[in-house]
């Protein structure tokens, strides 16, 4: 999260959105052992006893696809490993790019804010309805309405904690991010 070679104290919101982070990413990742072992658990039902596990497509599709997607949003940008055209943007003057790089971010954070204020709703009337897809039984779906506010909304906070950050010590920070040359 923090630029190699520039020594910067993180603030305290910025190490309360990492210790979140963190735990998304665990959540992640125990979603993923979980989708692996019950997609293999129903493929050896399927061939070996004739008998798949009922639900397993739902449940892959509506709760472990969608939490590890939406959930690892903020893990993405705090690596900054989300998908940067730089060709001619490092041969800016420093200042410039600052200003391009929180354009950019006021950008993302008002698509992303938008998003999350939307899937927010679209989450609290799922929930008050106890949503449910059709399936051989009652499967509810609501639960996992709730991945998409709470990534876009980490997201945002973080991108916002980036601007600043680039804003304050008049640079652009790029952890994990790998510049190819154009061949």
């Amino acid at each position: 999260m923090f630029s190699h070679g520039h020594p910067h104290t993180p603030s305290g919101a910025e190490m309360g959105i990492a210790f979140i982070i963190k735990w998304l990413s665990v959540v992640c990742k125990l979603f993923l052992l979980l989708m692996m072992g019950h997609v293999g658990l129903d493929v050896f039902c399927k061939f070996f006893l004739n008998q798949p596990i009922e639900g397993t497509l739902e449940t892959v599709s509506y709760y472990y696809m969608v939490s590890i997607v939406f959930l690892a949003f903020p893990l993405v940008e705090q690596r900054r490993e989300h998908l940067a055209v730089d060709l001619f943007f490092n041969k800016f003057p420093a200042r410039l790019q600052v200003w391009i790089y929180v354009a950019g971010m006021m950008l993302a954070c008002f698509y992303y804010g938008f998003f999350c204020y939307q899937t927010f709703l679209d989450a609290i009337k799922a929930t008050r309805q106890q949503e449910t897809v059709m399936a051989n039984f009652l499967f509810y779906v609501w639960p996992s309405r709730w991945a998409l506010p709470i990534g876009s909304g980490l997201l945002v906070v973080l991108m916002l904690l980036h601007a600043i950050r680039a804003v304050k010590t008049g640079r652009v920070e790029e952890d994990g991010h790998e510049v190819e040359a154009a061949t």
